[in-house]
């Protein structure tokens, strides 16, 4: 006979709702094969891995932003994955990690926000949606120790305080606020170099997206995990805004232009420094 259960039991948290009642519906892999050779455990740790992804702070709200490339082991496993994800109408979430457990966490944080606005009849706070997610992400070590990393990045919009504000995370579910900028994953060292440079608090809207680009192709430059803007196939990476308004995206085409217009200023540049060094060999001779 079915057994029903009353989801006020465990108060307004879906993930908790789950984890007493349902506990197989929650991303779980066992890695661990009893007398299989090292060779075999190397094959399963060879999963899509989520690489580059960044936030930063601006004028008017949050940019969040990611490539579009996932690799296994040393090639390319897809080149179109989605690493930015809608968590509520004034936040999103961005995963860095191994695919299948980041995608299935950024998709079960959503339904728990809904979750709960549903059973609660209000949203939660920003911090509370940030400490909620901690949460998952502590639920998630057990995974991570055998190699399924998950490393979001959490965005918002602040109502009462009138501020976007980024949060980043640990394997440990540790939750750290970052005040301007943030960026992480295989290529999050060269992101966060660019960004150094480039950041002001008080960016528009347009700058602080090129500003998000700039360290995307920036990173995509020095790590082969990133993937660049392809021009060719028409894949871009994935912008999103977090302002009073609510969430919304960048469209492709704005996304385009404003990578068109980075990569034709390097160009130039180069095509410069190189006519430089021309004229500057003739008349040494």
């Amino acid at each position: 006979m079915q057994s029903f259960f009353n989801p006020y039991d465990v108060g307004s948290s879906f993930f908790d709702l789950l984890r007493q009642n349902r506990p197989d519906l929650l991303p779980q892999v066992q890695l661990k094969i009893e007398g299989a050779p090292r060779t075999e455990s190397r094959e399963l740790m060879d999963t899509p891995h989520g690489t580059t992804i960044l936030a930063l702070k601006y004028r008017d709200g949050v940019v969040i932003a990611g490539d579009r490339q996932a690799t296994e082991g040393f090639q390319i496993s897809s080149r179109r994955i989605e690493k930015v994800f809608k968590a509520d109408d004034h936040s999103a979430i961005a995963i860095a990690g191994v695919a299948g457990p980041c995608i299935e966490m950024a998709k079960l944080f959503e339904v728990e926000l809904a979750h709960y606005e549903k059973l609660e009849g209000m949203p939660l706070s920003l911090e509370g949606k940030a400490n909620k997610l901690s949460q998952m992400v502590k639920a998630n070590l057990p995974l991570a120790i055998q190699g399924l990393v998950v490393i979001p990045i959490f965005v918002g919009y602040d109502l009462r305080r009138g501020e976007g504000k980024i949060f980043k995370y640990d394997l440990t579910g540790g939750r750290y606020e970052e005040t301007e900028y943030y960026a992480t994953g295989s290529g999050g060292k060269e992101a966060r170099s660019a960004m150094k440079k480039l950041y002001r608090p008080d960016m528009a809207e347009d700058d602080a997206i090129g500003v998000a680009l700039e360290a995307l192709i920036d990173a995509a430059e020095e790590d082969v995990g990133t993937g660049g803007p392809d021009f060719v196939r028409g894949i871009f990476p994935t912008i999103k805004l977090v302002v009073t308004a609510g969430l919304h995206g960048v469209s492709e085409t704005r996304v385009r232009e404003a990578c068109r217009a980075i990569v034709d200023l390097r160009a130039s540049v180069q095509r410069n420094a190189g006519a430089e060094g021309e004229t500057q060999a003739e008349k040494v001779q």
